[in-house]
Parts: C-alpha cells; sequence; structure tokens
C-alpha cells in the first residue's frame, strides 16, 4: 500500500471511529464516513467491502495502540527486572490513559460504555500482549534472571490479574475491597518481581511513578 493510500485508510478509520463514538455503530452508515471525510462512497469501497470491515479494522487498531506501547518497553535494552517493572507500570498506565480519555471525549460511549465493543478490543490486545509478554519473559529466563518455572505459569495469571484490576479501576471500588491505591501499584510491582526473580530488589518508585 503506497503511502497516499496508506494515510487515506488511517483517514477513514479515524472518521469512523468518531462517527461510531457519537452516533453508534448501529446508526453509522458508509455515506456518512465517506461524507464526513470528504470522501466519495467509491473511495470508500476501495479500501472497505461494508461498514462490518470497517468497524473491525476499527477494532484492531485500537487493539494495536494498546499493544505498541507494551512493545516499546519489552523491545527497548533495559535489563530483564527493570523492564519488566516499567512494563507493570505501562500496564496501570493505559487504564489510566483510557479512563481519563473516557471521561473527556465522546469515546466514552465507544470504549467504556459499550461493554461488547470494548471487550472485543480487549481481548484482541490480550491476544497480542500475550506472545509479546512471554517473549519478554524467556528472554530474562534465558538470561538467568527470571525462574523458568514461575516464568511458565506467569503470562496467564497475569492476564487474569489484570481483568481484576481493571474492574476495580473502572468501579473505583478499592475502598470497599480494602486495597489502598495511593500504594496497590508499587505493591504488585514488587510482588512479581519477587515472584519471577526469587526475591530481587526493585527499583525506585519515586523514579518510576505512574500517577
Amino acid at each position: 500500500m503506497t503511502s497516499i493510500a496508506s494515510k487515506t485508510r488511517e483517514r477513514l478509520l479515524d472518521v469512523a471511529r468518531q462517527l461510531f463514538a457519537s452516533n453508534g455503530v448501529e446508526h453509522t452508515t458508509m455515506h456518512d464516513i465517506a461524507a464526513a471525510s470528504d470522501k466519495g462512497r467509491r473511495t470508500i469501497y476501495t479500501y472497505f467491502k461494508n461498514k462490518k470491515e470497517i468497524y473491525d479494522a476499527v477494532i484492531e487498531r485500537e487493539a494495536d495502540r494498546i499493544v505498541e506501547r507494551f512493545a516499546a518497553i519489552a523491545d527497548s535494552d533495559l535489563p530483564p527486572v527493570e523492564k519488566l517493572q516499567a512494563y507493570i507500570r505501562q500496564r496501570f498506565q493505559v487504564l489510566d490513559d483510557t479512563v481519563k480519555a473516557s471521561t473527556t471525549s465522546q469515546i466514552i460511549s465507544y470504549l467504556t460504555l459499550d461493554s461488547r465493543r470494548l471487550e472485543r478490543i480487549r481481548r484482541l490486545a490480550v491476544e497480542k500482549e500475550h506472545k509479546l509478554l512471554r517473549k519478554m519473559i524467556d528472554r530474562g529466563v534465558e538470561a538467568g534472571v527470571f525462574d523458568p518455572v514461575q516464568a511458565r505459569i506467569f503470562p496467564s495469571i497475569y492476564q487474569v490479574f489484570f481483568q481484576g484490576a481493571d474492574y476495580s479501576h473502572l468501579s473505583a471500588n478499592y475502598p470497599s475491597i480494602g486495597v489502598d491505591p495511593e500504594t496497590f501499584r508499587e505493591d504488585v510491582v514488587a510482588f512479581i518481581t519477587r515472584t519471577l526473580t526469587n526475591n530481587a530488589p526493585t527499583t525506585s518508585t519515586n523514579s518510576h511513578s505512574t500517577k
């Protein structure tokens, strides 16, 4: 795909995303997307067969954007322990940013209130992230830093844990379950680090705070 074609496709997806958020997917037509993007319907059908294909592409892109932030850390030159800690903090930050964006824009109807669409994005992101996380952890095992037994089961435990953390964050129910949100994140970082590295020391919490 040429640069111009790629930009046109991205433009169509941006417009579709905004229309899906403001009008709902069911009430958005191909004509609406074409008009809002200043493109003719013929142009839209050059890139997408129908609205479902556009919607699927929007969902895929949302998942990719989430995982890209983790990939930047996983592919960095940080030592295994620091990389792990930065990765977990980024996971919390992604949740923060999602909630913040949803409370200040129309995307709330698209990402937060529509549970079916949010679930599709989450599932896609989980599938992509699981492979990324497994690769990062395996590298730590190869370097002799992470315990191979704990590392084998960690990615699955990580995903299940964060499903619960996401719910608690979105519903703001930390006080009702006796959790201090001010210290919870760094407690999680320290716990996971100790579990995977046989009590290896954590890095300074002050320099990595995501608050």
